[in-house]
């Protein structure tokens, strides 16, 4: 098969729409349970993790920011907001909030299991 878009379509080499997930995490002994969508790791995924191992960047913020997204594929965060340097007021993501997102990054991903 020769390498082109179609090809590469038929082969399921782009990441294609966000996939919707309910995550949940504790906040001063609540549970809080938010719908939101991931977006399968990509190029932009790709770029942000080797910018983060130059040392341009944080790479688990660019990966949180590179897939949280709202239901039409536009992100919803900066790397800036989660680690607090876009409003130091506010300051960076809550780290429970960052393990739930992480969780459901891995799970839309696949990370970590392997296939029998």
């Amino acid at each position: 098969m020769s390498l082109s878009l179609a090809s590469l379509s038929k082969a399921g080499a782009f990441t294609g729409a966000p996939v919707k997930k309910e995550i949940v995490w504790e906040k001063d002994g609540e549970k809080i349970t938010m719908t939101t969508y991931i977006r399968p790791l990509s190029y932009s995924s790709a770029v942000s993790d080797i910018r983060a191992m130059a040392g341009d960047g944080d790479a688990v913020a660019g990966r949180i920011a590179n897939s949280v997204c709202d239901e039409h594929g536009k992100a919803v965060f900066t790397a800036a907001d989660i680690t607090g340097e876009s409003d130091e007021e506010r300051g960076s993501l809550d780290g429970a909030l960052t393990m739930a997102l992480l969780k459901a990054i891995g799970e839309v991903n696949n990370l970590g299991k392997t296939k029998s």
